[in-house]
């Protein structure tokens, strides 16, 4: 995440600090909204709202008849057809607001970001020459309502499931909102404080690495919970008793087998989540030995404990074929593991 500079002042404590509590808000709200997304996906609850309405959307049915006419458009769609085609409307209805209330928490994050954002700007606590990275937030924010409905229309047509592509990319723009806005929350409450450390320049530009390689990895778990793949080869280390699993190459052209074939791509996510977790713990080895302290210290030390709590989840979830809590907990690892290793780079690199 490239840093974000702030203006040295010494209002950076008593005029800053309510902004960096609202950015931190924002964050925590994008963190339940990825985990509610990862709850509606592994609970097939992601189709059953089959209209895109950005403004009138957030008003739910209020008679039968309104029910009634939504689970009518819902009949029509390839998921009501070719799977839950003796479905009720109460069935119905229990998969609904569990996509409302992703739409709806949604609609809040804008609200509650755009809001205080202008409140803030009228009151000169956000200096002028930040607008431009909030707005930039903003935008993001609207793109990313969009690209989930364009998600959601993949798996109205044909076939009764979502891209694989576009929920990674869903995902993946959710991420990169959060840790931009985590990133300037953490320049918000600095206040040019330095806690000068001995190697800090290698580790901080390490840790950010480290970032970059969590996120390949949550980007090839999207691709993985996308295919299904999860529920494929459920032992751990091998699969189907093999390193390489059977027919990991099988499709043409070759680069394919990665983001469509269901043994390569769990395959692949086995192995940069194995590298994540190798590369993890080596750089918290490597942390202890050097003169860091405070919280660069504190930031290291949690990264080197969550990693290992993420590898077993993602064991566990695997072994016990995607149970939805833990499955959920797993996605929800993958973004507070994110969270770890922003932080501690932003750390490190205050001891530069």
């Amino acid at each position: 995440m490239p840093p974000v500079s702030l203006p040295a002042t010494s209002s950076a404590g008593p005029s800053l600090r309510p902004v960096a509590i609202w950015v931190f808000a924002c964050c925590a709200m994008i963190f339940v909204m990825v985990v509610l997304g990862g709850i509606t996906r592994l609970t097939h609850s992601g189709l059953s709202i089959v209209e895109w309405r950005p403004l009138l959307g957030w008003i739910p049915p209020l008679s039968q008849e309104a029910w009634a006419g939504l689970f009518a458009k819902y009949q029509a769609t390839p998921e009501f057809q070719q799977i839950n085609h003796a479905m009720t409307l109460p069935e119905f209805q229990s998969i609904f607001w569990m996509e409302y209330l992703h739409r709806l928490w949604g609609r809040l994050i804008g609200v509650v970001f755009l809001v205080p954002f202008l409140v803030f700007a009228a009151q000169g606590r956000i200096a002028r020459r930040l607008w431009p990275a909030f707005a930039t937030v903003f935008v993001l924010g609207a793109f990313q309502g969009a690209l989930g409905w364009y998600m959601v229309k993949s798996g109205l047509i044909e076939r009764p499931d979502v891209s694989q592509y576009r929920l990674a990319a869903h995902l993946g723009a959710a991420f990169v909102i959060y840790g931009f806005l985590l990133w300037l929350g953490l320049d918000l409450i600095d206040e040019g404080r330095r806690e000068r450390a001995l190697g800090a320049q290698k580790l901080w530009r390490r840790a950010l690495a480290l970032t970059v390689l969590i996120f390949a990895t949550a980007m090839a778990g999207a691709f993985t919970a996308g295919l299904d793949a999860g529920f494929a080869f459920n032992t751990f280390p091998l699969m189907g008793g093999r390193i390489v699993p059977e027919g990991a190459m099988e499709l043409q052209p070759w680069y394919l087998n990665f983001f469509e074939n269901i043994a390569t791509v769990q395959f692949t996510h086995r192995v940069l989540a194995i590298i994540t977790f190798v590369l993890a713990v080596l750089f918290w080895i490597d942390a202890r030995r050097r003169e860091i302290g405070g919280s660069a210290r504190l930031a290291a030390d949690t990264l080197g404990a969550l990693v290992c709590v993420q590898m077993a989840l993602g064991i566990l979830t695997l072994l016990l074929v995607v149970p939805v809590p833990l499955a959920a907990a797993h996605q929800a690892g993958a973004l507070v593991l994110f969270t770890a290793a922003l932080w501690t780079a932003h750390r490190l690199r205050a001891a530069v």
